[in-house]
């Protein structure tokens, strides 16, 4: 695949490019993106250097689409779909930079990659999932705010510098009407 823009009404999802590097690696020295994805920690600049190019390999490889969450020029994050496959699959993965939290840029940027992924000028997804470290409340939030259908709990399944948590797990048709959806584990 080749990079796509997603304009929305507030912001730009673009590839990130080595213009973001600086942005990138001050994002990812928040304690919350080290714990709750598999960034490495700690997060050093030649991760972030390193980033890019794996970014635009994932892209030409139809593994993985990548965006950098640009508001008003700045970046406010990182979006993708990764494990994109033939079989119509994939999952959304996602941060936020601290400055950028808790102004709704998160849902607005994926629900732009949401319609993408399961149109014909994405990958016309079958199945979208959600997965996230069990605790992470911001983001299970976000994903029921999306839509997503809470599935249960993945004991021991995900994995990353601090070692093996339990994940959450929930899933997203294109044929679902997205409203939000009662989860057990979030209080209403």
């Amino acid at each position: 695949m080749e990079p796509v823009t997603l304009v929305t009404k507030r912001l730009t999802l673009s590839a990130p490019t080595d213009a973001d590097v600086d942005a990138i690696y001050a994002a990812c020295q928040d304690p919350d993106i080290q714990r709750y994805t598999t960034l490495p920690s700690p997060y050093e600049r030649r991760h972030a250097n390193g980033f890019i190019p794996f970014a635009r390999t994932r892209w030409a490889q139809d593994a993985e689409a990548t965006w950098a969450i640009r508001e008003d020029g700045r970046l406010a994050g990182m979006i993708s779909i990764n494990g994109i496959s033939a079989g119509g699959t994939g999952e959304i993965g996602y941060w936020v930079a601290p400055t950028a939290r808790r102004r709704a840029v998160l849902t607005e940027a994926a629900r732009a990659v949401i319609d993408w992924g399961f149109s014909g000028a994405g990958p016309a997804l079958q199945r979208l999932q959600w997965r996230a470290v069990a605790g992470n409340v911001a983001s299970a939030r976000s994903a029921r705010a999306l839509g997503f259908r809470y599935e249960g709990l993945l004991r021991g399944a995900l994995a990353n510098s601090f070692g093996r948590d339990d994940g959450w797990i929930a899933g997203l048709l294109p044929q679902d009407d997205r409203m939000p959806q009662p989860w057990p584990v979030l209080p209403d």
